[in-house]
């Protein structure tokens, strides 16, 4: 049995619903309404077409960018819905556990207050992890995926899987963003297209020690943990400390970029235990904030 699927961890993955409900208390009520594949009345989303579904929903321009057969999905009514952007690039890799187990920990409460959930993975591409999910019997598939799911590409092109989620997902939603936020392409325009149509953007930065500060001294050559390009650099304090105001800079960029915005953000590194990052999310007012 896997780290997701443990029962012990789902027992804390209940105690933190248990919390929101007890915090946010009615702010998890929502209007409860049905999207259908097919005709209807208002373009809500899109979905994976699967052999049975009718042929004539297939939105063949969107077949022309992107190659996938995808149906369109009206709204009858409107539920809310939780769009998850998990990074999984190669810079992730000794972050993802926590990635994944607060991903798990945001998705079980949507699940559970009925909230409609999609979870998809991104490196230098875009791809789906967790299909439109609805209500507690989607939680076990829901994590199950999540612990197969593992780092991949070459690159974070964030730019890129923002574009692609923007032409996907038109249905206006919560959009949770999991990542290290170290783009090489940086993360204005992404973060620009997720808002595109409506979203509510939350960013959760996850970072490591490790990556705030810099160790290394003397002659050394550095080998970047996604395009896999080295260098030769000969590191003196002098070095270090303009690598620590590098990090330190960037992530103000970012907390200046989501506050322009009025994107939610919450910065914390893989060795704070998830439940109380998730916990501080809760008590701050959830991801509405």
């Amino acid at each position: 049995m896997g780290m997701l699927t443990d029962p012990a961890f789902i027992s804390r993955l209940e105690s933190l619903y248990l919390v929101a409900r007890k915090v946010l208390g009615g702010q998890l009520q929502a209007d409860r309404r049905t999207v259908r594949k097919g005709s209807g009345i208002t373009f809500a989303d899109y979905a994976e077409y699967a052999p049975g579904d009718d042929h004539r929903s297939i939105d063949w321009r969107v077949y022309g960018r992107l190659e996938q057969l995808l149906i369109k999905m009206f709204e009858v009514e409107q539920d809310m819905t939780l769009y998850v952007l998990l990074d999984a690039s190669p810079s992730m890799a000794a972050k993802f556990d926590t990635a994944r187990q607060l991903a798990a920990a945001l998705g079980y409460i949507a699940l559970n207050n009925m909230d409609r959930l999609i979870v998809h993975t991104m490196a230098d591409d875009l791809r789906l992890l967790v299909e439109p999910s609805y209500g507690r019997a989607a939680v076990l598939p829901f994590l199950e995926a999540l612990e197969t799911a593992g780092t991949f590409g070459h690159d974070t092109r964030f730019d890129t899987c923002a574009r692609n989620f923007a032409l996907r997902h038109r249905r206006r939603g919560m959009v949770l963003v999991i990542s290290d936020f170290f783009f090489p392409s940086g993360f204005e325009q992404g973060l620009q297209r997720l808002s595109y149509h409506g979203h509510d953007l939350f960013c959760l930065q996850i970072q490591s020690l490790e990556e705030q500060r810099c160790d290394l001294k003397g002659d050394v050559e550095l080998e970047c943990v996604e395009t896999g390009a080295t260098q030769q650099v000969t590191v003196t304090a002098r070095e270090a400390a303009a690598y620590e105001q590098a990090v330190h800079d960037w992530n103000a960029s970012l907390r200046t970029a989501c506050a322009r915005r009025g994107i939610g953000l919450v910065h914390t590194t893989s060795d704070v235990p998830f439940d109380h990052v998730v916990q501080s999310i809760l008590r701050r007012g959830g991801l509405l904030t």
